[in-house]
């Protein structure tokens, strides 16, 4: 029983300083944040850090490392995420983009990751410290590749991908601003069913223009 109580506080520990040099990492970049002021943001041991990460540079991938592992949990609660999109219609593989896509539209506005996660996300873009590898993201990639039946290298289908993601996450990278617009505090059922139609509509254009059923 002791141990458990002791993981469990670990546990807690961990998430507390995950949440905090999110934040501050956000806020500050990498250079601009030491560790101890991020374990006083968490209100936890210095030590933990080392404990659990080695050091900065260590818990900077640990953020990343925890986003692609709650990624892959929630991403298998939907689907098989060894699934070989060969072997399905195209039809069905419209339809399981659809899923895909308005499951990850239902997470990211129902507040799987957080604002000062997405301001550490696009910092991440621009500096290149180290690399994200997000399973959705990944998986998506490969499913459109499938659809459209271009090579993954192929410029047109890296900009269709990249068009696609814009549409799902441009209110959400933006909320100040689209929060104003809308003259409320977060996004709600309503905007996120009008998110998911005009995604579909953008991605029945571009089946449409392709001569793809779907």
């Amino acid at each position: 029983m002791q141990t458990k109580n002791l993981n469990t506080e670990k546990g807690k520990s961990k998430q507390k300083i995950l949440k905090s040099a999110t934040k501050l990492f956000a806020q500050k970049g990498f250079d601009g944040v030491g560790i101890r002021e991020i374990c006083k943001d968490a209100s936890v041991n210095i030590s933990m850090i080392s404990y659990f990460w080695g050091g900065k540079k260590g818990l900077y991938q640990g953020i990343l490392d925890d986003l692609v592992e709650k990624q892959t949990e929630y991403i298998k609660s939907f689907l098989d995420f060894d699934i070989d999109f060969k072997i399905l219609s195209k039809k069905e593989q419209v339809n399981l983009l659809f899923v895909l896509l308005d499951k990850t539209i239902e997470a990211l506005y129902g507040g799987f990751i957080s604002h000062d996660l997405i301001r550490f996300l696009l910092q991440e873009q621009q500096k290149q410290i180290i690399e994200l590898s997000s399973p959705i993201i990944t998986f998506l990639r490969k499913l459109i590749v499938v659809i459209f039946d271009k090579d993954e290298n192929d410029r047109d289908i890296i900009f269709k991908f990249v068009f696609i993601l814009s549409q799902i996450n441009s209110p959400f990278v933006l909320p100040a601003y689209s929060l104003k617009l809308l003259n409320q505090k977060k996004f709600s059922k309503q905007d996120k069913d009008i998110v998911k139609a005009n995604v579909k509509l953008y991605i029945q254009a571009l089946l449409t223009q392709e001569g793809i059923d779907g």
